[in-house]
């Protein structure tokens, strides 16, 4: 499958998902999960309200059939039906008929984008409200309006997605993107169906490493995940938290909380070696759930690659993060970027020069007579000299790359064709 259609899969993969109204927990968030598992054998996990997650408990389980706001006249001014995002997400059910001042007391708009719907939620703090544009907000009249939020909160389960793709060692690469969010396209429709498509890109790929994907309600799913795998922690040696890929903006790499971890250098040497703009952040507690990865208690190289930041795009979690913010050019290069993090990790290998003596001839070896037709021939033999140089057992291509500035790919394609002429050996 090439980028660009797989750019298409997933924009058409988001669209199916775009209308249900997911949360933290509830059957929005399993009918999405059961979506995906038509792509890949998604595990689905329950586990029940009430149960402690590390310094957390799941809390009840929300559903919401129905909700809308309707005047004297019977017109009805606000349905959720036509937008799930005019609920306050995790209201607590209504019924009633109240005035003008008490139910202004439970409306949210942007006075700033009076034409967008914000998305707000009250997850730990029980509460009623609805969502609406300024514009409507504006327009209400003196009014005896009736309020129904046909809701349940109640005793239940939250649901969370795993994929596990087995490799040659017990070491594993993390992907997790957080999956409760309605009807919103960048944050974070976009991390799903990545998610998806890297993990469907890898299942016929050699793998050095297992792959653990996680479809997790935001901040509460990291910790309930944590809590009931802390045997297997260990086994994570690279991790990235996916989100906000979809949008027009340049790609921004946040780091894990070690700073310089091997993942936080492969992401941004294939940044470097993009050709496009690039921004890099180093981590701070506030974010996604890499704080909860990057936990002092766990501390794991989990850093964060998305496009425009979350909160730094006017459309961030409001009606206008809809189809037409995300397009499928823009899934399709995060996509080549994940998997060229992929690629580095995977071939990120340590070799040892089997004639480190000087300099090896290697015209006689038919090294520099491969290059005769290449456009990059000058880089090829430069790459070829740095591995030869800098493969003592102790430098991994990653390094040398790092201190050359050499693409990584033109260094692993050195590697292979130093090692196919018994130049190097693997250590």
């Amino acid at each position: 499958m090439s980028i660009n259609n797989a750019g298409l899969l997933m924009y058409d993969l988001m669209s199916e998902l775009y209308p249900i109204c997911r949360s933290i927990t509830g059957d929005g968030f399993r009918e999405s999960l059961k979506i995906l598992q038509r792509e890949i054998p998604i595990e689905i996990h329950e586990v029940p309200t009430g149960t402690q997650v590390l310094d957390w408990t799941v809390p009840n389980e929300w559903n919401i059939r129905d909700a809308y706001i309707k005047n004297s006249a019977g017109d009805k001014i606000v349905d959720f039906k036509q937008s799930n995002l005019h609920v306050l997400n995790y209201s607590t059910p209504i019924h009633e008929k109240i005035s003008l001042a008490e139910l202004k007391q439970h409306l949210f708009s942007i006075p700033e984008q009076p034409n967008w719907i914000p998305y707000r939620t009250s997850y730990y703090r029980e509460n009623w409200g609805f969502c609406v544009t300024h514009r409507l907000l504006e327009s209400l009249a003196e009014d005896e309006y009736e309020v129904c939020i046909d809701s349940t909160l109640q005793a239940g389960h939250l649901t969370y997605g795993e994929y596990f793709l087995p490799g040659e060692t017990a070491d594993e690469i993390l992907i997790s993107c957080h999956s409760c969010h309605p009807s919103l396209c960048n944050d974070n429709l976009s991390g799903m169906v990545l998610a998806t498509f890297l993990a469907k890109s890898l299942q016929a790929a050699p793998r050095r490493y297992a792959y653990r994907f996680l479809f997790i309600p935001g901040t509460i799913g990291s910790l309930t995940w944590l809590s009931r795998n802390e045997d297997k922690v260990q086994n994570i040696k690279h991790g990235l938290v996916v989100a906000c890929v979809g949008d027009p903006g340049k790609s921004t790499y946040k780091k894990c909380r070690r700073g310089n971890a091997e993942i936080d250098r492969a992401v941004i040497h294939v940044l470097q070696h993009s050709g496009q703009a690039f921004e890099i952040q180093e981590f701070s507690p506030y974010g996604y759930d890499e704080r909860q990865y990057c936990s002092p208690g766990f501390n794991l190289p989990v850093g964060s690659l998305t496009r425009t930041p979350h909160g730094r795009y006017p459309e961030y979690h409001t009606s206008a993060d809809n189809l037409d913010l995300v397009q499928p050019e823009y899934l399709a290069d995060s996509l080549s970027k994940y998997l060229a993090v992929m690629d580095v990790l995977e071939h990120n290998k340590k070799f040892l020069n089997t004639n480190p003596k000087g300099e090896p001839q290697l015209g006689r070896r038919g090294l520099y007579s491969a290059l005769g037709g290449r456009k990059d021939s000058n880089q090829y033999e430069m790459a070829m000299l740095w591995v030869l140089n800098f493969s003592d057992g102790e430098h991994s291509l990653l390094d040398i790359a790092d201190k050359s500035g050499i693409a990584f790919s033109a260094l692993r394609e050195a590697a292979k064709a130093l090692s196919d002429c018994g130049l190097l050996i693997e250590t």
